[in-house]
């Protein structure tokens, strides 16, 4: 197997109630796998709840746990970044702090990994409200008709990749969910075969999804506005 050492962060905002059991079933997870070495970031994004907290005794429990901080919350695309700048192994994995995945499933994208060096997950079916779902395929829509990108689920937070892809993929800019579009983008201007695998997605235990906001939603336009604006000028 290719990945020997990996790093893994789960940006999370308003976990309070999901950040525990997700951090525990990664570090369960990860220390059954055949890796020399791995780590688990949490990214708490200006959290006003207890994610912080709950996150910092993590740390003070498991070695493998650290935790990065935002005073304020810079957005998904800010967390994802900031999860990228903090790994320090070859290969990265990230997934959602809330504990809509199972973690079980890496074993395929490790796999894969010995092959590709960027490895994106699916969901097979979404376990959300009819109205995001509605919200997701449109978005998907969007980003398709603009960027010609043929992929089955771009915003899947299941996503393994080299060290070596992200330098290649060059610096990420967006601060918002479009950073998924962005990074997926470079990857195919910089020719980095990409692997898709099917993941299964549960329900939310606790807490609510905030990514279908109006903020949320105004913001990832304006970023996606900009990133064709940035194509183009490319060529």
């Amino acid at each position: 197997m290719r990945v020997r050492e990996l790093s893994v962060f789960l940006p999370c905002y308003e976990e309070e109630g999901n950040v525990a059991r997700t951090v525990e079933c990664a570090v369960t997870v990860l220390r059954e796998r055949d890796l020399d070495r791995f780590e688990i970031i949490v990214v708490n994004d200006g959290s006003r709840d207890r994610t912080g907290a709950i996150a910092d005794a993590l740390a003070g429990e498991y070695d493998e746990v650290r935790v990065a901080h935002h005073v304020q919350n810079q957005g998904y695309g800010g967390a994802l970044r900031t999860g990228f700048a903090e790994a320090k192994f070859p290969w990265v994995f990230f997934t959602d702090g809330d504990g809509q995945f199972d973690l079980n499933e890496i074993d395929g994208f490790l796999a894969a990994a010995d092959e590709v060096e960027v490895v994106i997950g699916y969901r097979l079916q979404r376990a959300d409200h009819l109205g995001r779902r509605v919200n997701t395929w449109l978005w998907g829509l969007a980003v398709r008709t603009l960027f010609q990108l043929r992929v089955r689920d771009i915003d899947c937070a299941f996503k393994l990749l080299s060290r070596h892809a992200l330098d290649e993929v060059g610096p990420l800019t967006a601060s918002g969910a479009v950073i998924s579009t962005e990074l997926l983008v470079a990857a195919r201007g910089a020719r980095i075969p990409i692997r898709e695998i099917g993941v299964h997605h549960y329900p939310r235990q606790a807490g609510a999804p905030t990514g279908a906001s109006v903020k949320v939603i105004l913001r990832a336009l304006r970023e996606l506005v900009q990133l064709r604006l940035k194509t183009w000028r490319r060529g």
